[in-house]
């Protein structure tokens, strides 16, 4: 083996004991000796050094059989602005006359895109927000209930990390509108700015780059003194924190295999899961502010704006008062709302094929009913919005009425049985009851 190659194959510790022994012989058939190594090897490596120009770690790179088709692979990954995918290539490349492998292929893409990006990497400045100055919300997909899926809506401020949660039916915008009333009444305040994505229910256009605003989250935000804003398209990082939010809250709220959580078996339980998230993740100590966000938010509060006393309720509909039955009329139709609304106001709207009630509560705005629209004369009723009925004519239990009776129905379950029959077969000794006594004695 030749001087030339024997230098090719040494590593950095083999090159350090043939210095080392140079070092300490001050000769290179000595330190040759001493190292293992032609003297040749020493006196290269001795000079190399001196130059300061000692090789790095392992070998020197070989000639590769994909070589001569790199200018062509960074020819690809320059034009696709380093999208290009390291398959395509191969294929691309095999008719060209590449015989090689598709892990050699791999390889040079990615040295390809990676001395691409180089120029190009996107710098990140950390981003110090202010107290009270943003939030942001976007929208995740939520669990399915019953066969139908829900969305998660998840909020965020950004200083506190202060988050809320809530799950709806659908993403509209009387829907958004009513989930912003209801985080910002859960913030104690409204912030300077609220940030999310390009939706059409808050951008209906682009013109030269720059969002055009629906007319009704102008209104919105006039109504609450607050600022829309919306993100780069296709820019995730320009709201990363409430992309967390939604990432953190599905995991924990959504049923998978992963998480083991049972699916739910109707809304309320879902509403539920949403409570129970918010308290734990806003009383836990954040990893990066190290402390609370709830406690942090009674800071924060501070510099909240406040918030009107009514809610927006433009795009909620129409009102209607809860009758007694716990019913409203709409279109001809009568539909059931939770009894604990009776002789409250309610708003109602027409949202595809339902009907959507919703209350106007200190919290904020509340969906408290949704109905498929019925037809007039057909009432559109959900138990789940009654109490349990009481007893009816043919399930009435004894009750006592007198000091006899009572101690006649402590006998147990036998003797209110016997009363109950008896009355129903018409015997007249059902009347025996008032006088009689324990110990068989007449109370005459």
């Amino acid at each position: 083996m030749t001087a030339e190659q024997e230098e090719q194959v040494k590593s950095r510790e083999e090159i350090m004991e043939i210095l080392e022994a140079f070092d300490l012989t001050g000769s290179f058939r000595d330190a040759g000796e001493l190292a293992g190594c032609s003297h040749h090897t020493v006196a290269a490596y001795v000079a190399k050094r001196d130059e300061g120009r000692l090789p790095g770690e392992g070998p020197e790179r070989r000639e590769r059989i994909i070589d001569p088709f790199l200018p062509k692979i960074e020819e690809w990954v320059e034009r696709s602005q380093g999208k290009v995918r390291a398959d395509v290539c191969h294929e691309k490349l095999q008719a060209l006359g590449y015989s090689g492998s598709d892990r050699t292929v791999r390889r040079a893409v990615a040295e390809a895109k990676a001395s691409w990006r180089a120029g190009r990497r996107r710098v990140y400045r950390p981003w110090i927000p202010e107290p009270g100055m943003w939030a942001q919300w976007d929208w995740g997909q939520g669990p399915v209930i019953d066969g139908r899926p829900t969305n998660l809506f998840c909020a965020w401020l950004a200083w506190s990390r202060f988050r809320v949660v809530i799950p709806t039916w659908d993403r509209t915008l009387p829907t958004a509108i009513g989930c912003l009333d209801r985080a910002m009444r859960a913030f104690g305040g409204a912030p300077t700015y609220w940030l999310t994505d390009n939706e059409r229910t808050v951008t209906i256009d682009h013109v030269a780059g720059i969002a055009v605003r629906h007319p009704q989250i102008v209104a919105v935000g006039g109504h609450y003194g607050i600022t829309v804003a919306t993100c780069v398209p296709a820019d995730p990082e320009s709201k990363g924190g409430s992309e967390a939010t939604v990432r953190i809250a599905k995991a924990d709220l959504v049923p998978t295999d992963a998480d083991l959580r049972a699916d739910y078996t109707c809304w309320a339980e879902l509403v539920d899961a949403c409570d129970e998230f918010m308290e734990e993740v806003n009383g836990r100590v954040h990893r990066v502010t190290r402390r609370a966000p709830v406690e942090m938010l009674t800071e924060e509060q501070q510099r909240l704006h406040r918030l009107p006393e009514q809610p927006y309720t433009t795009v909620l509909g129409e009102t209607r008062k809860v009758s007694w039955t716990s019913t409203i009329s709409f279109g001809g139709v009568t539909y059931s709302v939770p009894h604990q609304l009776v002789d409250e106001s309610v708003w109602v709207r027409v949202d595809g094929d339902e009907i959507v009630v919703c209350h106007c509560a200190p919290s904020g705005v509340t969906e408290v009913a949704r109905h498929r629209r019925g037809t007039p004369g057909t009432p559109v009723i959900d138990d789940a919005h009654y109490p349990p009925r009481p007893d009816g004519p043919l399930a009435r239990k004894p009750k006592p009425t007198s000091a006899a009776e009572t101690e006649f129905l402590a006998i147990g379950e036998g003797a209110r049985s016997w009363l109950v029959e008896a009355a129903a077969a018409g015997n007249s000794a059902t009347v025996e009851v008032s006088w009689w006594s324990p110990r068989g004695e007449s109370n005459s």
